[in-house]
Parts: C-alpha cells; structure tokens; sequence
C-alpha cells in the first residue's frame, strides 16, 4: 500500500478521533451536565458548547473533506501520477487537516479558513496530476 492509501485511512479516522475529544471530555464532566448520550448522540451534539462544539465542527467538515481527497488520490494514481509526488501531496492534506483541528479547537478562525484553504487546494494539486 502506498503512503498516499495509508494517508487516506488517516483521514478518514481524523473525524472520529476529533468527536472522540469532545465525547471523552463530556464524559468526565464533574457535574454530569452534558454528559455523553449514546442513545442520543445527535442531542448531545447540539447541546455542545465552546471547544467542544468547535470539535463537532471539525468532525463534520473532516468528513465532508473526505470525498473529495479520496478522489484526489484515487484519481492521480489511476492516472499513473508520480507516486512520490502523490505521497508527498498526500502527506501534507494530512498535515494540514491536524493543523486545521487544531485551529478549530482553539477558536483561531482565520488561521483555520488559510489551512482549510491549502488543504484543499492540494486536492487540486492531485485533481490536476490526473490531468
């Protein structure tokens, strides 16, 4: 398997691990005031605040970025890509989805939309290796 497949299997546990945060905070809540409901995850999601709103945030947008960066891959290393240069692409999604959580978490907005933003244009750095 290539790096650029392990990178895709990364990304795709980044969401869980994201929600895990906020799921494993709430858990430990002294008070037991928003608690971790699994019998209604979705209401326990809304009622989230501050960070731990930010990481249902973070989780929601790692998977809607998913798609579009397996394609990516997929499709630059369908099209015989440099497969170095596929990895190294790969890698840096990676890397700046962690820098993007980050980036939610601690409430930086405009550092977040730069990150977002060079993640994604690395999926049309790899949609245009398919080229």
């Amino acid at each position: 398997m290539t790096t650029a497949n392990w990178c895709v299997l990364a990304a795709s546990f980044m969401p869980i691990a994201t929600i895990g945060l906020a799921k494993i905070a709430s858990s430990r809540d002294p008070q037991g005031q928003g608690r971790y409901d699994n019998h209604q995850p979705r209401e326990w999601a809304k009622s989230l605040r501050g960070w731990r709103q930010r990481a249902r945030a973070a989780h929601d947008n790692g998977f809607e970025a998913l798609p579009v960066f397996i394609a990516a891959v997929l499709l630059a290393q369908q099209a015989h890509a440099s497969q170095s240069l596929v990895d190294l692409l790969a890698l840096g999604f990676v890397s700046l989805r962690l820098a993007y959580v980050a980036a939610y978490l601690l409430d930086m907005g405009s550092v977040r939309t730069l990150v977002w933003t060079g993640a994604y244009a690395i999926c049309v750095g790899l949609f245009a290796l398919a080229a």
